[in-house]
Formats: structure tokens, sequence, C-alpha cells
């Protein structure tokens, strides 16, 4: 039995546990994520760790549409699983990737999407090293859903987490912000804008060990995702019982995102992103931070935004371009659904 790449679909049998799931396996996933631990073909990846400190994560990526410019949602699903590594200052290692299939899938997009995946593994320095494959009746999923879980080591010294931010501290974003959910909402809704805003989804575990290596005792490390830098803030501030105080003349964002945000009736600061990072550190610390940021090329667009502040009801506020003061809250309903 030999795929079809080219004009075949994914059918119930590919889910069923014989030869057909058997092959789409082996020629999809097997072609493209091969290394030595996968090709074992276990129900699970066996492998030594060094000793220390382990980081963990999972996520479920659910993006429609599935293909987005800049990215797909299979290099989404490992940028996002390596960055969510990262951001605890570990270098990731090994992922797992579960996937539920909807009958009816075009089998070329399946294996675009398994490509796209090797591709930003290989990237990464990661190795794709178990996972699982189900299938659902047509109009019962999404055309593909991904789960990930990574894992790996986190160097000693270096342990950021939300409620290490101080009164005091600097916050870093490490470049333009919105260009993943602008990227997204534009191809969505068949939206063109004269630049092409492409999404930022990369993996950041590079840059990370970068900035660990020069500033080990960063405070706080973290992607703003879902909800755009504006949650992530909020949700710093209330973990570490802080304020913060932003400067909108510091904060980088593109002109083309800035206007298509302005049309769309979108707020920059909620948007997704998933190729950038918060990061907070001690204030004397921070311009070297920032050159050590500046200094790797996914880092060029680095900045200083703004500073943490004592503030008990954990505000997080806004200096605006024309001399006032917001407050920078968060959404309490659906911006952007289905972004990641």
């Amino acid at each position: 039995m030999k795929l079809d790449l080219e004009h075949g679909v994914v059918e119930m049998a590919h889910g069923g546990g014989g030869r057909a799931m058997a092959k789409l396996i082996e020629t999809i996933f097997l072609g493209n994520f091969d290394n030595p631990l996968l090709a074992q073909r276990n129900d699970q990846a066996c492998f030594t760790m060094q000793a220390g400190r382990v980081a963990m994560t999972t996520d479920s990526y659910v993006i429609q549409p599935l293909f987005f410019p800049g990215g797909d949602i299979g290099s989404l699903a490992v940028h996002g699983t390596v960055n969510d590594l990262a951001m605890a200052g570990a270098k990731p290692l090994y992922l797992s990737a579960g996937f539920i299939l909807e009958e009816g899938l075009a089998l070329r997009d399946l294996a675009q999407i398994a490509r796209s995946m090797a591709a930003a593994a290989r990237e990464a320095g990661v190795f794709i090293v178990t996972g699982d494959t189900k299938v659902v009746e047509k109009g019962k999923g999404d055309g593909v859903f991904i789960n990930t879980a990574g894992i790996g080591v986190i160097p000693d010294g270096v342990a950021p987490s939300g409620e290490r931010a101080r009164p005091g501290d600097a916050i870093l974003v490490s470049g333009t912000l919105g260009d993943h959910g602008v990227a997204v909402m534009s191809k969505r809704e068949n939206l063109a804008f004269e630049v092409d805003i492409l999404s930022d989804a990369q993996a950041l575990n590079g840059l990370v060990a970068a900035m660990v290596a020069e500033v080990p005792d960063i405070h706080v490390l973290r992607d703003p995702t879902r909800g755009g830098l504006a949650a992530t803030l909020n949700e710093i501030a209330r973990q570490a019982k802080v304020g913060m105080e932003l400067d909108e003349r510091a904060i980088p964002i593109k002109g083309a995102v800035r206007a298509a945000c302005e049309f769309l009736g979108l707020d920059p600061l909620n948007v997704a992103n998933e190729g950038k990072l918060v990061a907070i550190c001690a204030g004397d610390q921070a311009p070297h931070l920032l050159a050590v940021m500046r200094a790797h090329p996914k880092g060029a667009d680095s900045a200083i935004i703004g500073r943490v502040i004592q503030d008990a009801d954990c505000f997080v506020t806004l200096k605006t371009a024309f001399g006032g003061t917001r407050m920078v809250d968060w959404l309490t309903g659906e911006q952007l659904p289905r972004i990641c």
C-alpha cells in the first residue's frame, strides 16, 4: 500500500491500528521526524538526562487557518513548546507530538505540516521522540489538532519565575509586537495590506541561552502569546504583587502592524506573538542585557519598554505618546479566537 500524498485524504482506516495507519505513520511522521530514539518505534522514548533541574511543558494547537503567512500549525507547535521550555531558562531537548486528524484532511497538507515540524525541530536543536495519531469522523475535528509535550534541562544558577519581579526592575521585549496575530487574522479574513505581514513564530532557545550566559539572574522570562503583552504583564504583576509602568514610545511595533490593528479595531498590546519574549531583570543589569539581546539575530529589535514599581493594586499602566497615562488591562473576552 502506497500513500497518494498528492490526491489522497485522511481516512478512518488511518486511525484504526492496521496497515493503513502503519503506512501513514511510516511515510509522513517517521519519514520526517527520523532520529535514533523515534526509530526504535516503541510506545515511549527512553533516554538518559544529565543531573540537575528539569523543565517540562505541554500544549495543544488548534489554530485556523492551518497555514498562515510565515508558518503553519506544525512549525507553530514546535516553536511554542520550545519557547515554553526556554522561558524557564532551559535547554530544550525532546518533544512528543500527538495528532488528532479529521477524516478528509488532504494528505499533502498533513505531509507539509510534518515537514514544517521537522524543519523547526532541526533549527531549534530538539528531537521529536514519541507521539500518537488518532482520526475522528469528518465534521468532528478541524483538520488537525496537535498536542505536544517538551522536556529540557535548566543550567545551574538560572531560575526565572513570574514572582521574582521586583520594584526597580527593568522590562524588556525582544522585538516588534503583534506580528503573529495580525498575520493570522489577515489570512483568516482574506485581508491584503500594502506590506506583507508575516508571523514572528520562531524558536527562542538560542536567544535565551545567550541571555542567561551573560546575565544568569534574569528575574522573569515569558513569551507573550495569547492575550499579548497586556495579558503577560498583568499575569506577572499579580504573581509578584507589583505594578508596572510602560512607555508607549519605547514599545517596538511595525508600522504595518499598527496600521492593520487600527483598521481591525485591535490594540496591538493585546495581540498574540509567537516569537518574542519579555524579560525582567535588575535595573542596573538592563543595559548589558539589552546589548546581548540586540547582538543576537532574534533580538535585533529588542527594547527596554518600562519598569516595575511598588503598587499594591498590581496595575499595569502606559505613558502614552501624547503624555497621558492609561491602564493596560487584559481582555475579558476573545479578541482573536483560535490564534494558536
